[in-house]
């Protein structure tokens, strides 16, 4: 089937008539589900087989961004609470084997909670090494300042996804650490000199670059490309993610809609695609904004059709959990990070 190198957002909590004749006649690779998306966990299975249907494709992916604190999209009281990925970085200051299981279970369990409702890709997790005067944006959805912490319990939570059956995308590659303002507004810039980045941002995602998926940064590192965010920048993604942190697995885009971009949605688009990501994210589920995408998309290539069966393979093999006790272990090894049932 001809499949193009989109993944989209959806409006509400059911397809409606103009989505449903969209994803049939334009074939995006997946469906990224978002706050407004998720009511219940029956709602959300049925949202996700009816995609699927729609597009005719049972192993088309299903992506959210449920990292734990404040962002995850699945959310009490129909799902359980996690803690924001900096409570596993502070356990890991005082007792490393500790933070490490916690991680492991944390990644486990949040696999466990969407791979009932059929959600295959999880957008997550954050491998940004923070920095002192970064954006809150990042803040505690980042491990910490540490990055050999930080790839450590990143590896952690990764294999519990992946032993859920869930597909990990770290992020934001190749790091948002330092970035002082919020790409979702601005535009941010990194100042500091490539062997800077390459010993602390750039880590650990070359700890890790043997995942199958990441998402990139909309952040200028002004020592490689002082004109184009990492998103758009082939110099970015060929010379740093590419080949410095040997990175070869599906490389998505941020957020298209954010504004750090600039253009309108079909230049971003082009920009994207012409910088060497393979899919291009967006998430509004604003219509107009999903055709220009559509527009510009192209078809999955051989190379890129190869590293989304990487992603779609995980989805096929799950290890066995008894989930109340991994909940009751995680209670009782993260504390004050508390996952109720």
């Amino acid at each position: 089937m001809a499949v193009k190198a989109f993944v989209s957002g959806c409006a509400g909590t059911e397809l409606t008539g103009e989505e449903r004749v969209f994803f049939a006649v334009e074939q995006p690779l997946g469906l990224i589900l978002f706050k407004r998306n998720c009511d219940s966990p029956s709602q959300v299975r049925a949202l996700v087989d009816d995609f699927r249907n729609v597009v005719g494709r049972r192993d088309a992916p299903v992506l959210i961004d449920q990292e734990g604190g404040r962002v995850r999209r699945l959310r009490p009281p129909n799902w359980p609470d996690y803690p924001a990925p900096r409570v596993l970085g502070d356990i890991a200051v005082h007792n490393a084997e500790t933070a490490m299981r916690a991680a492991w279970l944390h990644g486990r369990l949040m696999a466990a909670d969407l791979h009932d409702v059929g959600i295959t890709v999880d957008c997550a997790p954050v491998l940004d090494v923070i920095t002192p005067g970064a954006s809150d944006a990042i803040g505690d959805r980042s491990f910490g300042g540490d990055p050999a912490l930080v790839a450590r319990l990143g590896r952690a939570v990764a294999d519990g996804l992946i032993a859920g059956g869930v597909a990990p995308v770290v992020k934001h590659i190749p790091g948002q650490g330092r970035a002082a303002v919020d790409s979702h507004y601005v535009l941010p810039v990194v100042e500091a000199d490539l062997d800077v980045l390459a010993a602390t941002d750039f880590a650990p995602f070359l700890a890790l670059a043997d995942l199958p998926a990441a998402m990139t940064s909309h952040t200028v590192f002004a020592a490689i490309d002082p004109m184009n965010p990492a998103t758009t920048s082939p110099a970015v993604i060929r010379d740093i993610i590419r080949r410095r942190i040997g990175f070869d697995g599906l490389l998505f885009s941020d957020d298209v809609s954010m504004n750090a971009l600039a253009g309108d949605h079909r230049e971003r688009g082009r920009a994207i695609f012409e910088a060497g990501c393979d899919i291009v994210l967006h998430c509004s589920g604003r219509m107009e904004d999903m055709q220009a995408i559509a527009d510009v998309a192209p078809l999955l290539s051989e190379a890129v059709r190869r590293r989304v069966d990487r992603v779609t393979a995980i989805a096929r093999e799950t290890e066995p959990l008894d989930r109340a006790l991994a909940r009751d272990e995680f209670q009782a090894l993260a504390g004050s990070g508390r996952v109720e049932a």
